[in-house]
Order: structure tokens, then C-alpha cells, then sequence
């Protein structure tokens, strides 16, 4: 059989193509970044379509990073992760000048020195990305997701005409990984949503959600007609060429490599140079192109910022100097409450839609009783409504002079609204809770991944997602119903193959015998973490006993105090509550009774933590569970009994006062790896 012979390609058609590649990326820096062309449209889709001939003539010279290859490629199933060679870190928030002036005096402390050179740009509203050229040719671009882990959107990225596919010019470094943002300028976005309307298609809410989605399309086709844009903000590595000594000296080098870079950065002197930066970008900012939430201070000497480093997942050299949240006028047109997994009540305010920040916004949290009343929040109140920080929207405030009279002040309600259980708040908390914890659709998916979880029933392979198809499958409706699925309602779900399925109804059997503090704990009985489990356990002996005491006979229990006793109170007043016992112990739940457990001191037990600060890995409210759980306590304020403080991200006084005392500070990688040693 005879196979065709490959045409030999000339040595003028493969400098033709070279030249025309190299011309078409030129003509687009020009025309997408410069915004200055200096050829017309008819000559520029002549060379793209000379182009296009060539490599259909000679197939085996096309490349990846081709002009022509900036159409997309097929569609994909999923994203694949990432892992960032250096984490993508977030930046510190500053809104105020006293917050800047602070951040000005503690790098001056850290670097000893009188006056801080800093590079500084504008801060863009759009999506982080990390571009890598090797050897000048574009390999990969990934989203920051957490920090550590992101995901590959290159194909995404090859559509984006600003981004060169390959670097050309002197000193091209044999490998460089750009760090910027993915934006749509103003213009764009409103072009863009002219389409959508007269396609009849949704409208995006603002030019940020979508430059993200655009930026997240499976099907790369669709992210080539979004006109995305991408200006870089630093380069997280450069390799095999002459290393930059500066920030301003690295996004020189960005640029020459035809790298977008903002025009509108520069380079200032101390803290006067920063704050007259900042009025003179928040002047600028409706008549600049793109959207900006605020601007970006980096100390200019790279040696100097890796003298400062960084604290927890944000850099000392490095700050967010944010604009001031904007305002807009909107009617209160109800007050309803959610509930949320772990039965908080949280009263929101339904809005008639107001366009404040960017975005349409049409409900906000009130967080607590307290803030609706300490704001008077009334239905039918006229509010100025803002987005704290440019994220997330609240209520400012009500303007008086415009209330109805028929307002009436928010109350509460007594029973969930979701279950009619009965609502408690205790001593000392803002929050208004739902006692039916076991029984409230609304708590279902929270109350059964904690009675699973290790510590309490011990169900190995029940996680979070597989929770989450059963009850949205409505294939258990509370903790009782797990005792009665199957291997072939199980192997029915999906990725839950036979032996999987069986593997899981084995567990579940097996967690039938486990021991009274383990049960009492898995309840999940507000304030009773796995200590206090332990100590009922131990002073009764049986659950009958226990759930016959009175909140008096409770209090006789070390460690139990009045808050405690009261929420183990309530729980076993409620009547559903008790029938999800009976169901569970008809199950076939049981522990050894009779005689009290043995008592077990846990790893953390006797320490006091603080917690300070955003942490990134999981909220506060998580880091205190965890910590209970494993014996430690969590007090709101720092004393000399305090044995270490755990500080994230915008830490408050309560570093400070750590450091004065001498108490041990753990960041949350610290906190992490004391609870991981702390495990069974």
C-alpha cells in the first residue's frame, strides 16, 4: 500500500510564517493593549488569512501558540487542578489612611530604615490568573483558586488577544510565570450586554462576574467571543535572564516583552507618596477604562520584601488600600428570616432592586435581632444601602424622614419557620438558634455529616457530597433514616459502585455499637463538643438519666455552667428530638449502660486558645469546633491564662496584646498541624 509523501516545505515559506505570526501578535498588542493600530482591519485579515492558508498547506508547522489558534478548542468535561508552583497569596485590606499609615510604619520597623520606596498600581476588579512561558511560548494558564490550587484554563487563556501565545524581543527568559488579572473594560461590557439583550439572554450583573465566567467556560469557543482583557501585576518567577531588582523594574520587563501592564502604575516615596497616589486614582477612577475597587502599595525593592516576608496567606511588603463603598437609596420591602445548617436564624432584608457598587442588589443580611434593632430596620423603610469593602452589600443605614407610618419594629419569631421548633438565644450570644436540630429540613445535610464524623458515630465513607445526593435525592430525610439504606439503594447513586455501597452499609452497621459520649456528642447539642460529651457520659451513666435532669441536676456535671445546661435542656424538651432517639436506639444503636464511662483526657485539654484575624482554610466558627472538640476552650479576649493565639489575616489588638504578654502566636497552618497531632 502506498502512503502519500509529506511536501517538503521551502525555506521562504517557513520564515513567512514566522513573520506573519510574529506580525499578527504585534498588530494585536497594538490594537488590544496600545489601542493604537496602525493597520486597517481589511489589511490585518489579510495576513490572518495568508496565515491560515500556509498552515493548512503545511499542517506540520503549525504550533500552539499560533495566532490562528486563538478560536477556541473543544469543550471539556472539567476543569483539571493546578497546583501553583507559589502560592497566588491574598493581599491585606486597608480603608482608611490611619490603616495605611500603619502598614507604612511596620515596614519601615522591619526594613529599619526612615523612608519605603513602593511601587503602585491600581487594584482592577476582575479574576487573578497565573500565565507560564517556557522558553517564550505560552504552556499554561491557571485561576488562583484557593491560593495553593487553581485551575487550567489555558485553552481559556490562548483566546485572550492581549496575552501574547510567545514572547518575543532580547533577554526572553527561558521560563517565567506571570501573575495579573483577567478584566472586560467598561466599554466591552456594556457592548457585550447589547448582544445579550438583543439575543434575548440574560445580562451579566457587572464586568467582573463576567470577565470570571467568561474566564470559567468549558467550551474555550464561547470564552473567544467575550472580549476579555488582562493587564499583569507581577512576576511570581522568572528563570535565564537578567533578574529585575525592583517590582517597577519587573513590570518594565513585562512590558517589553509586550506583556500588558497598567499604565496608570508608578513609584512613590513614603507614606505621603501613597496617600497622594490614592486621592489621585480615586479622582481618575470614572474616567479610566476599567473597573478598579481600590489600588495596590508593594514595596519596590524585591530584597527588602523578602526581608519582610509574609504573615499567615498575605505578604508584610505588600497592601489593598480599598475605595470607599458605595451608596444608593432602596425601599425595605420585607424582613424574612433563614435558617441556616447549623439553626441560626439570620434576618435578611428583601430590597426593592437598587444597581449600587456594579451589581443589582436585591437582599442583604441583618445579621442578628440586635442589628435590626440597634439600625431600626423597619419593612418599608427607605435604606442607604452599600457594599462594604466594594463585596459585600448592607445596610448603611435608614434615612427617618422617609418612614411610613404603619412600620412596625422586627420581632424574632418564638418557632422556626422552617420546623416550628422552639428558638432559644442564650446568655452572652447575638444569635437566635433552632432547638431541632436532628429534625429541621433546613439543619438536615449540617446534622448528619456531624453524626458521621469521626469523633462522633465514626461512619467511614459517609462525606460531605455523598450526604448532600442523599438528601437531595431525598433519599434519607434525617440521621434515623441511614440506618435503613441498602446496597442497592446505595449502588444506584452515582460514583457509588456495588463494593463502595457495601463498604458503606458495613460501616454503618458497625457504627450501631459505640459508647454514650460518643452518641451524646454526635446529637450535636449546642456548646457540647466532645469534652463535655465525655463529662455526661461519666456523671450519668445512661441517657435516660440524663435526658430526665433538670437544668439544676445538669449544673452538678464539672465543667457544665447554666449555658450549657440550658441548651441540653431545651434539646430534650423537644418531642421530635426524643422520637429521633427512640428511632435511632429502635435502629439498633447501642452502647454499654450502667455504670459511668471511664473519664479520658483529651489532647487540648486545659488549653485556651484566641482566635484573631480572617483565617482562609475555614471560618472561626469552624476553628472553635475543632478546637472544642479536641478538649481546648476558646475565649473571646487575651489574659495571662491564655496558652496561644491563633491570628489570620487583618489580625486586630488581640496579636498585639499576645505579643506584649509573651503568649505563643500560631498562624492557621500552626493551628492545623496542633489539631492534626492532636487526632486519635
Amino acid at each position: 500500500m502506498l502512503t502519500a509523501m509529506k511536501k517538503p516545505v521551502p525555506p521562504e515559506v517557513f520564515k513567512k510564517i514566522q513573520y506573519l505570526r510574529q506580525a499578527i501578535e504585534s498588530h494585536n498588542y497594538n490594537y488590544y493593549v496600545l489601542d493604537t493600530p496602525v493597520i486597517s482591519d481589511a489589511e490585518f485579515d489579510a495576513m490572518f488569512r495568508d496565515l491560515l492558508a500556509l498552515e493548512r498547506e503545511y499542517p506540520e508547522l503549525l504550533t500552539p501558540d499560533s495566532p490562528t489558534q486563538r478560536v477556541g478548542a473543544p469543550a471539556l468535561s472539567a476543569f483539571e487542578a493546578v497546583q501553583h508552583r507559589i502560592p497566588m497569596l491574598s493581599l491585606s485590606n486597608a480603608f482608611d489612611e490611619h490603616a495605611v499609615m500603619e502598614f507604612d510604619r511596620r515596614v519601615r520597623e522591619g526594613l529599619e530604615i526612615g523612608t519605603v520606596t513602593y511601587a503602585v498600581e491600581p487594584k482592577l476588579d476582575g479574576a487573578a490568573i497565573s500565565l507560564i512561558y517556557k522558553d517564550g511560548v505560552l504552556i499554561q494558564g491557571a485561576t488562583r483558586g484557593d491560593g495553593t490550587r487553581g485551575e487550567d484554563v489555558t485553552e481559556n487563556i490562548r483566546t485572550v488577544r492581549s496575552i501574547p501565545l510567545k514572547l518575543y524581543g532580547e533577554s526572553v527568559p527561558d521560563f517565567l510565570e506571570v501573575r495579573g488579572e483577567i478584566h472586560m473594560l467598561k466599554a466591552d461590557f456594556i457592548r457585550l450586554n447589547r448582544k445579550q439583550r438583543e439575543r434575548g439572554e440574560k445580562l451579566f450583573m457587572n464586568a467582573r462576574n463576567a470577565a470570571a465566567g467568561s474566564l470559567r467556560q468549558l467550551d474555550s469557543k464561547m470564552t473567544a467571543q467575550r472580549p476579555l482583557s488582562f493587564f499583569a501585576y507581577g512576576a511570581a518567577e522568572i528563570k535565564g535572564c537578567p533578574l529585575p531588582e525592583s517590582h517597577s523594574e519587573t513590570m518594565r520587563l513585562l512590558d517589553r516583552l509586550k506583556i500588558p501592564v497598567c499604565p496608570e502604575r508608578d513609584v512613590v516615596e513614603g507614606v505621603k507618596g501613597l496617600l497622594s497616589y490614592y486621592r489621585r486614582m480615586s479622582a481618575a477612577r470614572e474616567a479610566l477604562p476599567y473597573d478598579m475597587d481600590g489600588v495596590v502599595y508593594k514595596v519596590n525593592d524585591l530584597r527588602q520584601q523578602a526581608v519582610l516576608g509574609f504573615v499567615a496567606r498575605a505578604p508584610r511588603f505588600a497592601l489593598a488600600h480599598k475605595f470607599p463603598a458605595e451608596e444608593a437609596l432602596t425601599e425595605v420591602e420585607e424582613i424574612t428570616v433563614q435558617v441556616g445548617r447549623t439553626g441560626t436564624l439570620t434576618p435578611v432584608a428583601r430590597l426593592k432592586p437598587v444597581f449600587v457598587g456594579g451589581v443589582t442588589v436585591t437582599n442583604t443580611t441583618l445579621h442578628n435581632e440586635d442589628e435590626v434593632h440597634r439600625k431600626d430596620v423597619r419593612a418599608g423603610d427607605t435604606v442607604r444601602v452599600r457594599r462594604a469593602g466594594d463585596v459585600i452589600p448592607e445596610v448603611a443605614g435608614v434615612v427617618i424622614e422617609k418612614r411610613p407610618a404603619e412600620t412596625q419594629v422586627f420581632e424574632m419569631p418564638q418557632t422556626c419557620p422552617v420546623c416550628r421548633s422552639q428558638v432559644v438565644r442564650l446568655e452572652n450570644e447575638s444569635a437566635a438558634r433552632c432547638t431541632g436540630g436532628l429534625y429541621c429540613p433546613a439543619q438536615v445535610k449540617g446534622a448528619v455529616f456531624h453524626f458521621a464524623s469521626r469523633r462522633a458515630m465514626d461512619i467511614e465513607g459517609l462525606g460531605e457530597k455523598l450526604i448532600s445526593q442523599l438528601i437531595d435525592r431525598q433519599v434519607i430525610e434525617s440521621v434515623a433514616d441511614l440506618y435503613r439504606l441498602t446496597v442497592e439503594v446505595l449502588s444506584g447513586l452515582e460514583r457509588m459502585a456495588e463494593k463502595s455501597a457495601q463498604n458503606l452499609v458495613n460501616a454503618i452497621e458497625k457504627s450501631k455499637k459505640t459508647t454514650l459520649s460518643r452518641f451524646i456528642y454526635a446529637l450535636g447539642i449546642r456548646n457540647v463538643g466532645e469534652a463535655t460529651a465525655k463529662d455526661l457520659a461519666q456523671h450519668f451513666g445512661n441517657l435516660e438519666a440524663l435526658m430526665a435532669s433538670d437544668q439544676d441536676g445538669l449544673q452538678m456535671v464539672p465543667e457544665v455552667g447554666p449555658i450549657v445546661a440550658k441548651s441540653l435542656a431545651v434539646f430534650f424538651s423537644e418531642t421530635h428530638n426524643r422520637e429521633m432517639i427512640r428511632r435511632l436506639r429502635a435502629a439498633g444503636v447501642t452502647w454499654p449502660e450502667g455504670e459511668p464511662e471511664k473519664a479520658q483526657t483529651l489532647p487540648l485539654t486545659g488549653l485556651t486558645f484566641v482566635l484573631t484575624g480572617t483565617l482562609s482554610r475555614m471560618t472561626r466558627e469552624q476553628a472553635k469546633e475543632k478546637i472544642s472538640a479536641a478538649g481546648g476552650k476558646v475565649s473571646g479576649s487575651v489574659s495571662k491564662k491564655t496558652d496561644y493565639v491563633v491570628a489570620g489575616v487583618d489580625p486586630g489588638r488581640k496579636l498585639e496584646k499576645a505579643k506584649k504578654l509573651g503568649i505563643t502566636v500560631l498562624d492557621e497552618m500552626g493551628v492545623l498541624k496542633l489539631l492534626d497531632g492532636s487526632r486519635e
